[in-house]
């Protein structure tokens, strides 16, 4: 079991430990045993936890013991590196914080150790959560194809995870950065509805615009953690307090009569044909599972990105302006950009963009009259190389390039949900880069698109497939 204790699920692994089959010191030597013959190439990881064997020894002597903590009870897991960590730095994958040490953990971070979770390590991100890693930060290496983009921002997460070096991870969504990594790294990744998880002691990009939210290989597995993660927060006033479902109870229920919506016509516009070709045979897929798809028509998207832009853009020059007045020199220059586009906006263009946002909300709400979940792409190309990334140009163009699928929903606080659905076509560095889909749905519906996700990965094995050397 040693060999191939990696390849269970999260949700199989917690199982086997609560029973004592397998106890939680041999999960954190497995994922560490991996880390370390892997991730010197994939760069997947920014802090390991000193003290991760001691807590798993700890856990197994309380599982012994009759005391269960909770459903994550031993399980090794990782968060993207703005998450703070009483035992671990929280550096933000910015010179400007290198060696901060929280007092304190991030409430999720709290809540993932409650219910039993040993936090393993924290993943590399890109400078700020925002749109590339810091010149002094080696970017995380996708390992379907060392050429490919890994995504952004959590992008050790996406990559960790996709190379069996845990068996789940935290990432944030701020324009996709969620769902883009889990789009390239063949992963399942949840952003959940603005406000359903707490953003207390999480590291902001744009407040309004960030999302919490787990990165696994399953839907059952990411449901598990986002049980966990979600609910109300003293210590975050904007998070809700509605109660949690119960999402496992609820993923098995049958999809047939579903109505998933999809605007042909925005996809045409915006995806490419290897794109457009998964989306089809999710459809496919779907329907043969009973669901029914109508055609819909999304709000314009345009004035929502460009006002996405001109919002994350202020937001970010307001969370940095202690630092940026006297260490502006040491950021790196994607995220030095987009402050100083921050202090130029003026209140007008805000107010306009604010304007637009809630237009835009509004309609995506009302849209739901018509169907129970839209399909939608993860990204608008395949397998996009680091070479197509690198000639997208200026921000925000290049971001508004690459995330006209995502960053709307970030716009509209309604929850998606990513899942493998298909591979690009063999290229010479590798090739068949998993691509995804989304399934979205108003908010607070997390249940609802997690249950069409699920349906989907009973149907299929996109999300049991793993790059090869990685197995």
């Amino acid at each position: 079991m040693s060999s191939s204790l990696h390849r269970l699920s999260l949700v199989r692994l917690a199982e086997e430990i609560r029973r004592g089959a397998i106890s939680p010191v041999d999960a954190v030597r497995c994922m560490m045993d991996r880390i370390a013959t892997h991730d010197g190439a994939l760069h997947a990881f920014a802090h390991l936890n000193d003290a991760a064997l001691d807590q798993a020894r700890r856990a197994e002597a309380e599982i012994a013991a009759g005391l269960v903590r909770g459903p994550l009870h031993g399980v090794p897991l990782a968060a993207k590196d703005l998450f703070d960590t009483a035992d671990m730095p929280t550096e933000f994958g910015s010179p400007v914080l290198r060696g901060r040490r929280p007092a304190q953990d991030a409430t999720v971070i709290a809540r993932l150790r409650a219910a039993g979770a040993i936090i393993l390590g924290k993943t590399t991100l890109t400078e700020g959560a925002y749109a590339d890693h810091h010149p002094d930060v080696v970017p995380p290496v996708n390992p379907w194809g060392a050429g490919h983009w890994t995504g952004t921002s959590s992008s050790g997460s996406g990559v960790a995870v996709a190379a069996g070096l845990i068996w789940g991870a935290l990432g944030t969504d701020t324009g996709g950065s969620i769902r883009l990594p889990s789009s390239c790294c063949g992963v399942t990744g949840i952003k959940p509805t603005w406000g359903r998880v707490s953003r207390a002691g999480a590291l902001a990009l744009a407040p309004s615009l960030d999302h919490m939210g787990p990165m696994t290989r399953s839907v059952a597995d990411a449901v598990t953690l986002l049980g966990v993660m979600a609910g109300p927060d003293p210590c975050d006033p904007t998070a809700s307090q509605l109660p949690v479902p119960d999402y496992m109870a609820e993923l098995t229920k049958p999809v047939r009569g579903l109505t998933i919506g999809i605007d042909r016509g925005l996809l045409k516009a915006r995806a490419d044909d290897q794109v457009l070709a998964s989306i089809e045979h999710v459809i496919e897929v779907m329907t043969g599972l009973g669901a029914r798809i109508v055609d819909v028509t999304l709000p314009p998207i345009e004035p929502a990105l460009t006002g996405w832009a001109v919002q994350c853009a202020v937001e970010a020059a307001i969370v940095h302006r202690e630092h940026w007045s006297t260490r502006a020199a040491e950021y790196g220059p994607r995220l030095a950009a987009l402050i100083e586009r921050g202090h130029r906006h003026t209140a007008f263009e805000l107010a306009e963009a604010l304007e637009h946002r809630r237009d835009f909300a509004g309609r995506m709400e009302a849209l739901y009259a018509d169907c129970d979940v839209l399909l939608i792409p993860g990204l608008p190309v395949a397998g996009p190389t680091l070479e197509y990334m690198s000639g997208l140009g200026e921000d925000p163009a290049a971001i508004l390039a690459i995330g006209p699928f995502t960053a709307p929903f970030d716009v509209s606080g309604q929850p998606t949900i990513t899942v493998p659905c298909g591979a690009s076509e063999k290229t010479r560095d590798g090739g068949g880069i998993p691509l995804g889909c989304q399934f979205a749905g108003p908010r607070f519906a997390e249940a609802l698109i997690a249950r069409t996700a699920h349906a989907f990965q009973t149907a299929t094995d996109w999300h049991t497939r793993r790059p090869e050397g990685y197995a």
